[in-house]
């Protein structure tokens, strides 16, 4: 950089003598300054505009697989039940994220060539800690099936945001990483936003949710920051890996510990009516957005930022209640649309109360 700039700074010493020099070349090199200063400001509105444009189409993306989410799985039943098995569905799952991250390894291959940090091939020790946020994981997808038995599409968006309060806990005591008190405030008006969202005016029950539905949100919530803060703990022993490989050996345990599942659940089911028996075209779809929302949250953390995902977030929240409206007759009360503005504002605060780096 030292040597550009002494370079830059003898062509500026030559053009200004010669300017002096000549009041001619003094107009040309003007129209050329005038010329090159305008090409520059063109290209960096371009690649302002282009960034942008990603940015939308991302937070698009994340916010329309985040809301259809849990109306694919309600969409998916018939008469209340699933005709499908959710442990083939939710193993379909981790085969396609599987695929996709060899797919992106491919590329990278290509472009990049086969290096240390993007190869397969890996030690005992590094593979043995992927087993406990596989099963994890596999136990909180699992849940997420069952809790529609006592919650709609609507209320499960709002009480998922409870893995907000379990993860920020859990950084805290695991990984020793300080909360501010905006954060504390946030997970605060988290709580109260889900209850409030909850309050049942119109029945003897103050809460719409059974206590079965809130266990179940409070044990997902908990799986889900566990499995994240130790996945993270994985990826910060070694950041060079590449992502790609570090998701490819985590879904191939996803795998496994889902085959188990398919044995120990629906191993009768599978052999006499087949892997894929009650599978329709939603179904396909559910399988389809649950892989892809894992890709979009990838993509946001690459080209966007955080405040991206709380957009979405809330914008998810409010479309699902409203498609819910149409497709399940759900009733948008004034205390749930209350309830979700109030799990916005604090998923927004705890987005943007994250304490500074000490100078």
């Amino acid at each position: 950089m030292e040597y550009r700039r002494v370079k830059d700074q003898e062509n500026y010493d030559a053009v200004s003598q010669k300017d002096i020099e000549s009041p001619g070349e003094r107009s040309l090199s003007s129209k050329f300054t005038a010329a090159a200063t305008s090409s520059l400001s063109t290209a960096g509105g371009s690649k302002g505009k282009n960034s942008w444009k990603l940015k939308s189409i991302v937070t698009l993306a994340l916010t329309l697989l985040t809301s259809s989410q849990a109306i694919l799985i309600v969409w998916s039943k018939r008469a209340g039940k699933y005709e499908y098995s959710v442990t083939t569905a939710n193993f379909s799952v981790e085969a396609l994220k599987c695929l996709l991250s060899l797919i992106a390894l491919y590329r990278t291959w290509n472009s990049q060539g086969v290096t240390e940090d993007n190869r397969l091939s890996t030690s005992f020790d590094e593979v043995s800690v992927y087993p406990i946020p596989a099963v994890l994981y596999m136990v909180k997808n699992l849940l997420q099936y069952y809790i529609f038995a006592y919650v709609d599409a609507p209320a499960y968006q709002i009480l998922k945001n409870l893995n907000i309060i379990s993860t920020g806990v859990l950084y805290r005591i695991i990984l020793k990483k300080k909360l501010s008190e905006i954060q504390w405030a946030a997970f605060i008006l988290l709580c109260a936003g889900c209850t409030t969202a909850q309050l049942n005016p119109s029945s003897d029950h103050v809460l719409q949710t059974p206590i079965q539905g809130w266990m179940m949100a409070i044990v997902m919530a908990l799986l889900s920051g566990f499995a994240g803060v130790y996945t993270e703990a994985i990826i910060k022993k070694r950041p060079s890996r590449n992502i790609n490989v570090q998701n490819f050996w985590l879904y191939i345990f996803g795998m496994l510990f889902n085959l188990v599942a398919i044995c120990v659940q629906d191993f009768d089911a599978v052999m006499n009516k087949g892997f894929f028996h009650g599978y329709t075209f939603i179904t396909i779809l559910m399988i389809l957005n649950h892989a892809l929302s894992g890709i979009a949250v990838s993509m946001v953390m690459k080209y966007a930022d955080n405040i991206v995902k709380v957009y979405s977030t809330s914008v998810a929240m409010l479309l699902t209640a409203v498609v819910s409206v149409f497709l399940f007759g759900f009733h948008l009360s004034l205390a749930f649309f209350l309830g979700s503005t109030v799990v916005s504002v604090s998923v927004y605060l705890h987005s943007v109360g994250k304490p500074q780096p000490q100078k």
